[in-house]
C-alpha cells in the first residue's frame, strides 16, 4: 500500500528545470556538448576574501553549535550598513532584519506566515514560478496580473484597480525584474504602494538582482520608510556569487519580522556561524567588485545579444540582472518549440518564457552565467549551420 499524496503537494509540479536538466545530463552523458545558457547559477566565483573568512573561521573550536534564528548581531549590523549604504534605507538591525538560507526560503515563508486557504495573492505573469507555488502549497488563490512590454513589465496598477480584489492579501513584485530584465524607479515603487495601502494589501518585493548591470539601486523599503505596507527580499547569491552558500535576508517592518520568524524558527536550527561571517566580509566590500563583476556581465550581454539576433530573436537591450529577454521568431508556435529548436540543432539551451508565465509564450530568457568563449562557441554554431 502507497501512503497517498498530500493536497498540498498536488498543487506544484515538478519544477521545469528539475526535468530540463535530468535531460540535458542524458544528453552530455552521450558525449554531446550542450551549452546551458538557461540558469541563473554564478559561474563566477565569490570574493577571494570572503572564502577566506569561511575558510578562517570554519577552523575555529567553537563555531559549529546551533545559532540564533535570528543570525549574529554582526550580521545583522552589515545588513542595515549594506542597505544604507547602497540603498539610502535605515534599518533597525535588532527588529527589522531576519537573515534567511537564500531569498527562496522567505517565499515561503512569507506565504506561510500570512496566507490561509482561500485568500488570494497577486503573482505577476511573467514572474519567478516559486510565488506561485508557495501560495498553492499554503491552500491560497492565485490572481495573476499581467506584465506587458508597453508599460515597462511594470504592474498596470489602473487595470488592477478595475478587479475584484476581495480576498487579496498579499502582492508579489520582483525589482529588477526577472526574467524580463525590467527596472522600477522610485517613483514606480510609490505607486504600488499607494495601490497596496489602498486595498489593504502586503507588498513584497523580491530583490536580488539590483546590483547588477543595474546603475539605480532603489529598495521598495525607500518608498514606504513606515514599513507599513511593505517587506523586502534580498539575497547575496547574485550580487556576490553566494548562490550554493544560501545567504539571504528580509527586512521590513519589526512586527512583520516577528511573524515570519515564528514560522522560520520551527523550520530550521540556525546557520552556519562561519557562513554568516563570510557574509558579514562580502556585505563590507567596496563599490570596486561590483564595478569589476558588470564589467564582466556587461561583456557578456553584448555577446549574447549578438547570440539572439543570430537566432533572429529581439532581445531587449539595456536591461539588468543577469538575463536576456528576447522574443521569439514569428515561425515558432511558442517559447518550448524554439527552445527544443535550439536545443536540438544547436546543443543550445535557452530557458522558453513559458516557464514563467503565459505572457511569456513569445519570449525566451538567456543567461549571463557563462562565459565568453562558450557564448562565442554558441555564436559560432550558429554561424557555421547557417552556412
Amino acid at each position: 500500500m502507497r501512503v497517498q499524496l498530500a493536497d498540498r503537494a498536488r498543487t506544484v509540479k515538478e519544477y521545469y528545470f528539475s526535468q530540463k536538466l535530468a535531460s540535458i545530463r542524458k544528453m552530455t552523458g552521450k558525449g554531446i556538448d550542450v551549452i546551458n545558457m538557461g540558469i541563473g547559477s554564478p559561474d563566477i566565483p565569490p570574493p577571494a576574501e570572503v572564502v577566506e573568512e569561511l575558510m578562517n573561521v570554519s577552523g575555529k573550536e567553537d563555531v559549529h553549535g546551533y545559532q540564533p534564528y535570528l543570525g549574529t548581531g554582526r550580521l545583522r549590523m552589515a545588513i542595515a550598513g549594506w542597505y544604507k549604504r547602497f540603498y539610502d534605507v535605515t534599518l533597525d538591525p535588532e527588529t527589522q532584519i531576519l537573515p534567511l538560507m537564500g531569498s527562496k526560503e522567505g517565499v515561503m515563508h512569507i506565504s506561510m506566515a500570512y496566507l490561509n486557504r482561500g485568500d488570494a495573492v497577486l503573482v505577476p505573469d511573467p514572474g519567478y514560478p516559486a510565488y506561485a507555488a508557495a501560495a498553492g502549497m499554503c491552500g491560497a488563490r492565485c490572481v495573476y496580473y499581467d506584465l506587458d512590454k508597453n508599460n515597462r513589465w511594470l504592474p498596470d496598477l489602473d487595470s488592477l484597480k478595475k478587479e475584484d480584489l476581495n480576498g487579496v492579501k498579499m502582492m508579489w513584485i520582483n525589482y529588477p525584474n526577472m526574467p524580463t530584465g525590467s527596472v522600477a524607479s522610485l517613483s514606480d515603487f510609490k505607486n504600488i504602494v499607494d495601490f497596496a495601502k489602498q486595498h489593504n494589501i502586503l507588498v513584497v518585493n523580491d530583490n536580488p538582482y539590483s546590483f547588477l548591470l543595474n546603475n539605480n539601486k532603489v529598495s521598495l523599503l525607500a518608498a514606504d520608510y513606515s514599513h507599513e505596507a511593505v517587506l523586502e527580499l534580498n539575497s547575496l547569491s547574485k550580487s556576490h556569487n553566494m548562490a550554493g552558500w544560501r545567504m539571504g535576508m528580509l527586512v521590513g517592518h519589526a512586527d512583520y519580522i516577528r511573524d515570519v520568524l515564528k514560522v522560520k524558527s520551527n523550520m530550521d536550527s540556525g546557520m552556519f556561524l562561519p557562513i554568516q561571517e563570510a557574509a558579514v566580509k562580502a556585505l563590507n566590500l567596496n563599490g570596486s567588485w561590483y564595478e569589476d563583476l558588470n564589467d564582466i556581465y556587461g561583456r557578456r550581454q553584448e555577446l549574447v545579444l549578438e547570440l539572439m539576433s543570430l537566432l533572429g530573436c529581439r532581445p531587449e537591450t539595456g536591461s539588468s540582472g543577469m538575463f536576456v529577454w528576447s522574443e521569439i521568431p514569428p515561425d515558432f508556435i511558442n517559447s518550448y518549440e524554439f527552445s527544443d529548436y535550439c536545443l536540438e540543432k544547436y546543443n543550445l539551451f535557452i530557458t522558453p518564457g513559458l516557464v514563467f508565465g503565459s505572457n511569456g509564450h513569445r519570449y525566451v530568457r538567456t543567461s549571463l552565467c557563462v562565459n565568453d568563449n562558450r557564448i562565442k562557441e554558441a555564436i559560432n554554431r550558429i554561424k557555421t549551420k547557417k552556412i
